[in-house]
Formats: C-alpha cells, sequence, structure tokens
C-alpha cells in the first residue's frame, strides 16, 4: 500500500490533485508517518512539500514525536530558496508550530521576519496574509477572543 501511495504522489503533479490526495487518501492511512519521513527527504519538490504537508498536520494534531526546534531550524536554513510548492508547504509549518505551541510562538515569528517569505503576498480584504508573522498573530488572537 506505501508503494502505491508514493507511486499515485509522484504522479498527482497537478496542485489540486497532489492536495486532495495528501488531505483525503495520504493523511488517513495508517502508513502516513511513514510517507512523512520519506517524503521529507525526497528531492522531488513537489513530493516533498507532502511530506511538509504531513508534518504539518502533525504539528497540529499529534506533535509528540516531532522535534519542532529541528523543523525550525530546517525551515530557516532552507524556506527562503525552496521551490514555490516546497516554499508555501515549509512556511504553512513555520506558522502552524507559532500558532499551537507558545514556547515556539517568538522563534517562528523570527524566522518568519528574518526570511521575509511571502511578505508581499497580495492578500484580499478581510483575509489573513500567509506572511508567517502576521498568520501566527492573527490565528493567536482569534483563540484568545473565543
Amino acid at each position: 500500500m506505501m508503494a502505491e501511495l508514493a507511486a499515485m504522489l509522484r504522479g498527482a503533479r497537478t496542485p489540486k490533485v497532489h492536495d486532495w490526495l495528501v488531505n483525503y487518501v495520504v493523511k488517513k492511512s495508517p502508513h502516513s508517518e511513514d510517507l512523512r519521513q520519506a517524503w521529507l527527504a525526497d528531492p522531488d519538490p513537489v513530493v516533498a512539500s507532502a511530506g511538509w504537508a504531513l508534518t504539518t498536520e502533525g504539528v497540529a494534531k499529534k506533535p509528540e514525536g516531532l522535534d519542532l526546534p529541528a523543523l525550525l531550524d530546517t525551515v530557516e536554513a532552507q524556506m527562503k530558496d525552496a521551490p514555490e510548492r516546497l516554499q508555501w508547504a515549509m512556511n504553512h509549518c513555520l506558522a502552524q508550530i507559532g500558532i499551537e505551541h507558545a514556547q515556539y510562538r517568538s522563534r517562528a515569528i523570527g524566522i518568519g521576519e528574518l526570511l521575509g517569505v511571502l511578505k508581499d503576498y497580495p492578500t484580499a480584504p478581510d483575509c489573513t496574509s500567509p506572511y508567517a508573522p502576521i498568520w501566527i498573530n492573527e490565528m493567536v488572537r482569534r483563540q484568545t477572543v473565543r
């Protein structure tokens, strides 16, 4: 089953198909953790972005077993020069760490400010910017308003 999922992912080059496969098939698979680890290290940035998407899911729902400081180190070292799809996935993980884990929030915001990834991304009115410092602060603000 793992080999089939990996082959399906490699064949899913269209972003919407790729995202659907990761979110509705791979995340529900008993092999998702093994695939996450394998895909994070994959040289294909589209495959690696799937590993980051699975990691982001873990940051939010099952962080035990994840080395959050090491993830932040990797994001800080690699995100700025990553290809676009991989950069988006890494940025999402960075933001999720800052949103969900208060002890790493200032570091996540600092990495976002240092790298400036998506800082100038055009954002519609009443939408939250994908720039990690703004995204983190807004999601935390919304959590405290509840």
